[in-house]
């Protein structure tokens, strides 16, 4: 009989505020609540992903819930019913719910914008939070510039260089994601300028990440 567990416990996190995580984890949800049965989970006590949630008037297509306390944070692998469990994480590395997440994830994701000094940060995050348990994990580069991309690209150059591994995909900077947030709907429900080109490039996160979690 196959077990009702999650498959993947997908977290998403940043030890700073202001990278996209919030929009990444959100995006990713609905992402892959299109195929899966998801729940998100609200971990950071500013709940900026439940406002955004509770904002909408129709359905994104997964679960939602709102947990701070560590000790259930801890338990995410005993839940019933979803294929897949994404976890949007408080911007504080010393923080006890994201000590507890973390060993319980299958996956992380580190969103951030590619501006040397946030990467600089980020590179930290890694190599304190992530790499020493062992999990599977890529950075996300998030905010990026549509009209300058090589700023981009020397990021991920620089990630490879250090043996980070980093997703190929990376979110362009669109209006569109604080609009859709606005009317509290996921990227890839909004109708507006363009909100096909920055659907289509969770559409490419979340196709790497599933291709990961494959091999």
């Amino acid at each position: 009989m196959k077990s009702s567990h999650p498959s993947k416990i997908l977290v998403v996190l940043n030890g700073k505020g202001g990278v996209g995580k919030t929009t990444t984890a959100v995006n990713l949800a609905a992402t892959l609540a299109e195929n899966n049965r998801v729940l998100l989970v609200d971990a950071d006590p500013q709940g900026s992903a439940t406002w955004w949630v509770e904002r909408g008037k129709k359905a994104m297509g997964f679960d939602l819930t709102k947990e701070t306390d560590p000790t259930l944070l801890g338990k995410l692998r005993d839940l019933d019913g979803y294929e897949v469990v994404v976890v949007d994480t408080p911007p504080a590395l010393d923080s006890e719910a994201l000590a507890a997440v973390v060993p319980a994830a299958d996956y992380v994701v580190l969103p951030t914008p590619p501006a040397p000094m946030d990467l600089a940060a980020l590179i930290e995050t890694v190599r304190e939070a992530v790499m020493p348990q062992q999990i599977a994990h890529r950075v996300l580069l998030t905010r990026v510039d549509p009209r300058s991309l090589n700023e981009a690209l020397e990021a991920q150059n620089t990630l490879l260089e250090l043996g980070i591994p980093a997703c190929n995909a990376f979110i362009r900077a669109y209006k569109a994601h604080e609009r859709a947030a606005l009317d509290g709907v996921a990227i890839n429900q909004w109708r507006g300028k363009n909100s096909r080109e920055a659907e289509a490039d969770y559409r490419r996160v979340a196709e790497e990440i599933q291709r990961d979690w494959k091999r």
